[in-house]
């Protein structure tokens, strides 16, 4: 199934994302990457390729514009503004809830590194909408006080190697008053580099958003 490039208009500002729909998608996962990423991130385009494998659709976006990320590539100062990036993370679930294509697709989050904490922050201004949360090697933690006002299923990845991430993973998770979970993966560094280690992240996610979004325990590829 080919993706489709969109232009998402998010809180004033128009960001570039690639949208892919599988045939009778019912739910539409919604890619916030980390600090320093991008909508062409290999680890999240392989972990939104398995998702759209299980029926979910997907949206990755480019956070930034091109002039912010040109800045951010030589300061690192919007890549750490949780703030910001929530905001457009709103305005681009405000936008799949306008849209004729997507209105009535179920959203969920997938954040990675900051984008977690983007996506903590923009489910608990819209209660509403987000369905389901998965963070992988995310900073939660960045998310604040927004935690304890996220009110959906969030599933928080860690690799077992990425030691300091995992503190903090912990610590948020605590703050969190909706269903969760923390799944700690055995051997994987923070990127998940390791042989199996990004599978294992697809799979863990999609069978989170195939529960907690479509009522099913099917995983990816079954």
């Amino acid at each position: 199934m080919e993706e489709k490039r969109v232009q998402v208009n998010a809180a004033g500002v128009e960001l570039e994302g690639d949208l892919g729909i599988p045939e009778g998608a019912t739910a539409l996962i919604l890619f916030a990457h980390g600090s320093g990423s991008s909508r062409r991130s290999p680890r999240n385009r392989k972990v939104a390729r398995i998702l759209r494998d299980g029926g979910l659709a997907t949206l990755l976006i480019d956070l930034l514009t091109a002039e912010e990320e040109a800045v951010d590539l030589k300061t690192a100062e919007l890549r750490f503004n949780i703030g910001l990036l929530a905001e457009r993370l709103v305005g681009a679930t405000d936008w799949l809830r306008e849209n004729p294509e997507t209105s009535r697709l179920r959203i969920g989050y997938f954040g990675a590194s900051t984008g977690a904490a983007a996506a903590l922050v923009a489910a608990a201004e819209r209660p509403d909408a987000a369905g389901a949360i998965v963070s992988r090697g995310g900073r939660p933690d960045l998310a604040g006080d927004a935690l304890e006002y996220v009110r959906a299923p969030t599933l928080l990845l860690v690799g077992g190697l990425d030691v300091p991430v995992i503190h903090l993973n912990r610590e948020a998770f605590n703050r969190l008053h909706c269903e969760k979970r923390l799944e700690i993966v055995p051997g994987a560094t923070h990127l998940f580099e390791e042989p199996g280690a990004l599978e294992k992240v697809a799979q863990l996610a999609s069978e989170w958003f195939q529960l907690h979004m479509i009522g099913r325990t099917r995983t990816a590829g079954t």
